[in-house]
């Protein structure tokens, strides 16, 4: 049975979708079967890796709005061998709309999430940034969350009411959710800054705080514009080699578990 994870920061800019696609795509060339759902209306996962937002017939829309399809319909082969995707489509934006008068709307992901878990070791769900249905969605279907925060000014700023609106969630709809980890991005270890950052989100978090950073990096920016994660479209890039070494510790962790 495989394990779901929402990637979630209600925050903006923090390497939300960055972290999807590329943890993803690298467990995935460590031999693991991985899943990414994109729940998020701009869809910035779904052309990340490569697949069209044109002309979709079946996305997480119809998954979370009709009842009518299986789950696996909407699933599309990326360019990675064992890394599939569940794609975003601009009709998301409606959903939270559309989901108020169905029944049991916060749980309508959860019903495909758990129809999916025994063909993947790994589900991934790129959340918007916002704190509406469709993140209460996916906090309720999945196992853990994990937190990308940015090594940047204002980075703790809303950690307090991400922590808890998860607690929320916890007390009400998913008793059994857990903070899979906190992952750092963006950092530039030339900065103070960086570097005080790295300090007050392991005062804050403590033992949940990867060790692996993950640096500013051009190669890192640059690959979602090619449709490609960054281990595919430069492998020897420090952003590659950061990903990769972020899948070995997430990889760790999960075995201590």
């Amino acid at each position: 049975m495989g394990k779901a994870i929402a990637i979630f920061n209600q925050k903006g800019g923090v390497g939300k979708t960055t972290t999807n696609i590329n943890l993803a795509a690298c467990l995935a060339i460590k031999g693991k079967r991985v899943l990414i759902l994109d729940i998020d209306p701009q869809g910035n996962t779904t052309s990340g890796v490569g697949i069209s937002k044109k002309n979709l017939e079946i996305t997480t829309h119809e998954i979370l709005i009709e009842d009518k399809y299986h789950p696996e319909e909407a699933i599309l082969p990326t360019g990675i061998e064992n890394l599939d995707i569940m794609p975003a489509s601009v009709q998301l934006a409606g959903a939270e709309v559309e989901m108020i008068e169905l029944a049991g709307r916060e749980k309508r992901l959860k019903r495909a999430i758990d129809i999916l878990k025994p063909k993947y070791d790994y589900i991934f769900i790129d959340c918007p940034p916002s704190l509406g249905i469709l993140t209460i969605n996916s906090l309720t279907a999945v196992d853990s969350v994990l937190i990308p925060i940015q090594c940047e000014f204002y980075a703790l700023e809303g950690v307090s009411q991400l922590m808890s609106t998860i607690d929320i969630v916890k007390r009400n709809m998913n008793p059994n959710l857990e903070i899979q980890g906190v992952i750092l991005s963006m950092f530039d270890g030339r900065t103070n800054l960086s570097i005080q950052v790295v300090e007050e989100v392991k005062k804050y978090f403590k033992e949940k705080v990867y060790t692996t950073v993950i640096p500013r990096n051009v190669r890192l920016a640059e690959a979602p514009s090619y449709g490609m994660p960054v281990i595919q479209y430069d492998p020897r890039s420090t952003g590659a080699q950061a990903y990769m070494e972020f899948a070995d510790e997430f990889l760790s962790s999960e075995e201590e578990e």
